[in-house]
C-alpha cells in the first residue's frame, strides 16, 4: 500500500462534480464470493483510494448497507448481476461503480462469447441468439453446452477442425481447462463434471490454437476521464511452481476505442482491438441494460490445427482485474495533465522473497498472504 490513509479527502487538482461531490467510494464484497484473499482486498482499498483522489469524493473502508450515508460509488470484487438489486444499492450508471453490472450471470462469464450448437439446445433465461451472429468474426469457432448431449456433439463437429480446449466457465486465468483430441479424452474430462453445474454454468467448448499470443483490449472510466488501452499479459511462476499471472504491459490513450484505433496502425494490435469493439457494441445491442466503466477483453492469436494464424476474443471482465494496476497509473497521469494523450504504463505481480521495486512504482501489495504465500504488486507509469 502507500502512506495515504483511508480517511476522506478531496482532491486539490479537480472539484468534484454535484454528482460527485455526493458520492464516497468504498470496496464492495457484500453478497459476493469471489477475489476476497488478502492481497486482492488489499489492491481494492488502494484502488478506491486513487479513484476517490481522481473523482475529488471522500473515500471509506466498505461499511454496511444500512450505515451508507451518501451515496456511494463502489469498487465490486465481481461483476454485480440483477438489475433490481444493484438498483437498491444506489447504482444507476456507469458514473456510480467501477466495474460493471448485467441482467443475467452468463452474460458476465465466457459462457456468453460462443453459440449453442443448435436452436434447441438448453439455455439458461435471457440467452440472446443474435448475439452470436454479431460477434461471428470477433471469436473463435467455438459452442457453449449446457447439457451433455450437447457438449458431446459440439465437440465432435469441432474435432473435424482439430483439438478441442475445454473451459469450465467458473475458471479463471485457464485454470482447470484441457486439450482433447478423442471422445475417449473427453469422456474423461466430463466424469469430473456435474450435471447441476454444467447446467447452472455451462461449459465452453473452443478450437484449440497453437503458439498463443494473448492481448488484453480495455477502456476505463473515472469522473471526466476515458482511457483506452491494448497490452499483453505476463506470466509468472507462483509459490506453488505453477505457472499465474504476472502482470500486464498497456499503451493507453485518452478517449474511446476510435482514439485508440487512430493510433494503430494495421496488425495483431488493431486486429485485436476491432475485434474487441465489435464485442462490446454487440453486448451494448443485445443487453441494453448493461451497464459498466471498467471493461476489458482478453484477445487470443495463434496458430490453428491448419496452420493459418487466427484471432479471437475470448472473455470479457466488467470487474477490477489483474490490469486494473496499470489502468490507475494511467487514469492518475490523465488526471495530472489534461493535455496528455498517450501513456505506457505496468503492472507486475512478483512471488517469493520481496524485492526492491524501481523509482516511481506505487505498492498495492507487499507482504505475506495466506492463500498464495509472499507476494508484491505494483504499479508504474513507464513513459508519457
Amino acid at each position: 500500500m502507500t502512506d495515504e490513509t483511508a480517511q476522506p479527502h478531496f482532491s486539490s487538482a479537480r472539484a468534484p462534480s454535484s454528482h460527485e461531490a455526493q458520492q464516497i467510494v468504498m470496496p464492495f464484497t457484500s453478497g459476493l464470493t469471489g477475489h476476497t484473499s488478502l492481497h486482492e482486498t488489499a489492491t481494492r482499498a488502494e484502488v478506491a483510494r486513487r479513484i476517490a483522489r481522481i473523482k475529488g469524493c471522500p473515500v471509506s473502508e466498505e461499511l454496511p448497507q444500512s450505515e451508507w450515508k451518501m451515496r456511494p460509488y463502489l469498487i465490486p470484487c465481481e461483476t454485480l448481476v440483477g438489475m433490481e438489486w444493484v438498483a437498491s444499492l444506489g447504482l444507476h450508471g456507469a458514473d456510480d461503480l467501477f466495474g460493471g453490472v448485467v441482467p443475467h450471470a452468463f452474460i458476465a462469464s465466457k459462457a456468453i462469447t460462443h453459440p449453442l450448437f443448435s436452436a434447441t439446445s438448453e439455455r439458461p433465461e435471457g440467452w440472446r441468439f443474435d448475439f452470436h451472429q454479431r460477434v461471428r468474426e470477433a471469436v473463435l469457432p467455438g459452442y457453449t453446452a449446457f447439457c451433455r448431449s450437447d457438449v458431446i456433439q459440439a465437440v465432435l463437429a469441432l474435432l473435424a477442425l482439430g483439438p478441442v480446449r475445454v473451459k469450465p466457465v467458473t475458471e479463471t486465468g485457464g485454470h482447470g481447462q484441457v486439450v482433447v483430441k478423442n471422445v475417449e479424452e473427453l469422456n474423461a474430462c466430463l466424469s469430473k463434471l456435474t450435471d447441476q453445474a454444467l447446467r447452472r454454468h455451462g461449459l465452453v467448448l473452443e478450437h484449440n490454437l497453437s503458439a498463443v499470443d494473448t492481448l488484453s483490449v480495455g477502456q476505463v472510466r473515472v469522473a471526466s476521464i476515458v482511457a483506452s488501452y491494448y497490452g499483453r499479459q505476463h506470466l509468472t511462476e507462483n509459490n506453488e511452481g505453477a505457472v499465474s499471472y504476472g502482470g500486464s504491459d498497456l499503451t493507453v490513450v485518452r478517449g474511446d476505442f476510435d482514439a485508440l484505433l487512430r493510433v494503430l496502425a494495421p496488425g495483431a494490435e488493431r486486429t485485436a482491438v476491432e475485434q474487441a469493439l465489435t464485442y462490446d457494441k454487440a453486448v451494448r445491442v443485445c443487453f441494453p441494460a448493461f451497464f459498466a466503466s471498467r471493461i476489458n477483453y482478453d484477445v487470443a492469436q495463434g496458430t490453428n490445427a491448419a496452420g493459418q494464424w487466427c484471432s479471437g476474443v475470448l472473455e470479457q471482465s466488467w470487474r477490477m482485474g489483474g490490469a486494473t494496476a496499470a489502468e490507475i497509473a494511467a487514469l492518475e497521469a490523465f488526471h495530472e495533465n489534461p493535455s496528455l494523450t498517450l501513456v505506457h504504463s505496468k503492472c507486475v505481480e512478483i512471488f517469493g522473497p520481496l524485492v526492491p521495486l524501481p523509482y516511481g512504482a506505487v505498492t498495492y501489495f507487499r507482504g505475506d498472504d495466506p492463500d498464495v504465500g509472499l507476494l508484491t504488486k505494483y504499479a508504474l507509469v513507464e513513459s508519457r
